[in-house]
């Protein structure tokens, strides 16, 4: 018997459209995504790299931490880019407490600087020999053991730390730094470093005006703060609205190493620095 052939059935193109892509749509979504980033990093918090040696010890090149927007109230200067016209005030405001590490755009620059508040409104600030005295009584100072810091290309313990550089105990290399450990009024204490002799260790009485703060770096002979003329430093007394915020911890430090190796994004990492407090001790015992 002879096998009929059946004639396979015919697939029919499908005529309906294809969904096309709604771009409008996407790039919507993609706006008030990047808008409600810069409202976070506005309001509340943002990441900050450490690109100077200003803030040594307790910082150093290469750290990234986060700094809370909300802590002070906010300003013209909260907004990430600085978009706002310079103006007086701040939305519910308040002023930062002495020691607390901020961060700040100084009154002729754009610019961000990241330095410790040391005076206060109607305070009245000078530095003798590189003591800092606040009321005519002088701040608390006490000699600590020299920190060896480890070096790395991040912290090569170059020229501005001439006759330093050593060798520990290990063999590593390391710059060996002179601390001390200072003291303010309210019992807050952090660890600065003096290398000797300087230009910036006199400083004439000033009163500080009405909001406005006094800043200086914890590696206080090489800081361009308000001790310091501009353009370099901050030029004197700051007023309060150019303060962008509080930091308050550290997130992660690298080492300078970094290259587009993808291993060396990891073994860059400096261990145990991760998620240490920006926030400086307080023994109430000696607060004032």
């Amino acid at each position: 018997m002879a096998l009929e052939k059946v004639d396979e059935p015919t697939i029919k193109a499908d005529d309906s459209k294809k969904e096309k892509t709604d771009w409008i749509g996407e790039a919507k979504s993609i706006g008030l995504l990047l808008l409600a980033v810069l409202a976070f990093h506005s309001l509340v918090a943002k990441p900050f790299y450490i690109p100077s040696v200003s803030m040594m010890p307790g910082l150093l090149v290469g750290d990234r931490l986060i700094v809370s927007k909300y802590a002070y109230g906010w300003s013209w200067v909260s907004p990430t880019f600085h978009i706002l016209p310079r103006m007086e005030g701040r939305l519910f405001g308040s002023l930062p407490e002495r020691g607390d590490i901020v961060i700040l755009t100084p009154k002729d620059q754009s610019s961000d600087y990241i330095k410790r508040v040391i005076g206060l409104p109607g305070d009245m600030l000078e530095m003798r020999g590189g003591q800092v005295f606040l009321n005519g009584v002088a701040v608390k100072q006490e000699v600590q053991p020299d920190l060896n810091l480890p070096i790395d290309a991040n912290s090569p313990c170059g020229s501005e730390f001439p006759g330093l550089r050593n060798t520990d105990a290990a063999g590593n290399s390391v710059c060996t730094l002179p601390i001390l450990r200072e003291t303010l009024p309210n019992g807050v204490s952090y660890d600065i470093i003096d290398l000797g002799p300087q230009l910036t260790d006199d400083i004439d009485p000033v009163i500080i005006p009405e909001g406005h703060v006094y800043l200086m770096g914890d590696n206080r002979d090489l800081s361009a703060d308000s001790r310091v003329a501009s353009p370099l430093g901050l030029n004197g007394t700051i007023p309060w609205e150019n303060i962008g915020g509080r930091a308050e911890f550290i997130t992660f430090s690298l080492d300078g190493t970094t290259s587009l190796n993808p291993l060396s994004w990891f073994t860059s990492f400096r261990s145990g620095r991760a998620g240490s407090s920006l926030r400086p001790d307080r023994d109430e015992s000696t607060a004032e």
